[in-house]
């Protein structure tokens, strides 16, 4: 009775494969092969995965969002002497170029980006179909989509000094170190100190002898009489700065581990360059800011990993304006972006029907409602209940399922829903079930639960074609 409710087309060897006997050999490796291809490509074409693309020249000037088309090279941006046949980035495998798709669409946007006021219905449209690298599209699109750029074209450069202005005020007054204001007091010489060695400060603050009234006195620094409560290292009262500082230092810490974890096959996130330094401040910064912004919420693992895509977009923007503010422009729309998942990072809403196992279990409706047949055996044959792959796949929005470059193509279908990311987002996941659901089918526990969990290798415009194709099976 189960397979009468499988539709058709689910069953078109368009959706799945069937893996030979040397796949059963290697299927559940750490690096799958892969299983799901269109029809003509799995007899004609492999399919090659796309790569990061490179980093416009440092002296391109803003697009005027004429119609020119140009060869991108796929590569890491900031290593530059880096080659196509690298190791060291798994992206890095891919031929340069545009396909005529590409340029198309790449036309259709920049014409898009030309009107006084853009059309959203026909730039999500467009965009839903994936943004061609290069030229800043990206970059602006996503700044559309996600709210911060109003549609009206006129008001883009005002808008964004007033946030970026803004963003400045939050720095400011969030990210004061009460160290350096102690040190600047009774140690000459002490300032500029960052958030970031707030750790190391504290230490030399411990040891740090500042109880020689006599030497401040003649040194014309404050002495202990005349520093405040609330200015006092012990104050534990709620105004104090020190007893906020003491509070926040847990979760700075904890940021700055997992900003330095973010992506570290990419050089732009990580590494001992100047730029990938600077990039990791500016991530540290945004987290800090918004944790102190969101005292419900705070920070919790996982979100620089939502926020590294906006950075890195936003950052290679060829614009160099716009590139020097990506730390501002990041935040804004990392704030928009999360609005629609912060249930799913608050703990106390976890069980609620809001939270993260509401939105898993509507997952697991979803794939029961277009595939009965896979569902039952997934959650009542061999027992995997989703929360074992889809907590993953759902909180950081399929960052760390694909390689990077997919993830900023899945990004653009997630961002041009009208209905919001998480419904585009949740058929996105069920399509990825169906796309491998003959290997489900013939597993057992174990070997599908390692399969979902080290999703293999995909065609990412035939999983975001899937995905659509649920939509319009639901509407019917």
């Amino acid at each position: 009775m189960a397979k009468e409710r499988i539709p058709d087309w689910l069953n078109s060897s368009l959706w799945s494969t069937t893996p030979s006997v040397d796949d059963r050999l290697h299927r559940f490796s750490l690096s799958p092969t892969t299983t799901t291809t269109t029809a003509a490509a799995a007899v004609s074409e492999p399919i090659v995965q796309p790569t990061v693309p490179v980093s416009p020249p440092a002296a391109a000037s803003r697009p005027q969002y004429t119609v020119t088309f140009q060869k991108y090279e796929f590569r890491d941006p900031i290593d530059k002497n880096s080659n196509n046949n690298s190791n060291d980035n798994d992206q890095n495998a891919s031929p340069s170029g545009v396909s005529p798709d590409d340029i198309s669409r790449q036309a259709q946007l920049l014409a898009e980006l030309s009107k006084k006021v853009v059309n959203f219905r026909e730039l999500r449209r467009i965009a839903s179909q994936g943004i061609p690298d290069g030229a800043g599209i990206r970059s602006t699109v996503w700044k559309l989509l996600l709210g911060y750029l109003p549609p009206d074209r006129l008001q883009w450069s005002s808008e964004l000094a007033k946030k970026r202005s803004e963003y400045k005020q939050f720095k400011e007054e969030l990210l004061m170190n009460p160290v350096s204001v102690f040190f600047t007091f009774f140690i000459p010489g002490f300032l500029n100190v960052s958030v970031a060695s707030q750790t190391e400060i504290t230490r030399k603050l411990e040891k740090s002898a500042v109880d020689d009234h006599s030497k401040s006195e003649s040194s014309g620094l404050l002495s202990r009489s005349q520093v405040t409560h609330g200015e006092h290292p012990l104050s534990l009262g709620e105004s104090s700065i020190w007893n906020q500082f003491f509070q926040d230092t847990e979760i700075i810490e904890q940021i700055d581990r997992d900003v330095k974890r973010t992506h570290p096959d990419m050089h732009f996130f990580s590494g001992d360059s100047p730029l990938a330094k600077s990039n990791q401040d500016a991530l540290k910064d945004i987290l800090i800011v918004f944790a102190k912004l969101n005292p419900g919420i705070r920070y919790v693992q996982g979100m620089n990993e939502i926020l590294a895509p906006l950075f890195y977009v936003f950052r290679n923007d060829p614009d160099e304006e716009m590139a020097a503010a990506a730390e501002a422009d990041s935040f804004f729309c990392f704030v928009e972006l999360l609005s629609g998942f912060r249930d799913h990072f608050c703990k106390q809403l976890d069980n609620s029907t809001v939270g993260i196992r509401s939105t898993i279990s509507r997952l697991s409706q979803f794939l029961k409602e277009h595939d009965e047949e896979l569902w039952r055996h997934l959650e009542i044959t061999t027992k995997v209940n989703p929360q074992f792959y889809a907590f993953r796949w759902i909180t950081l929005l399929l960052t760390q399922e694909f390689n990077f470059a997919d993830s900023l193509h899945i990004w653009d279908t997630l961002l041009s829903d009208p209905e919001g990311p998480l419904e585009t987002l949740l058929r996105v996941c069920c399509a990825m079930l169906i796309l491998v659901r003959r290997r489900l089918l013939a597993g057992d526990f174990t070997s599908n639960l390692k399969l979902l969990q080290n999703y293999p290798s995909s065609n990412i415009s035939h999983l975001l074609y899937v995905a659509n194709k649920l939509r319009s099976q639901a509407s019917n």
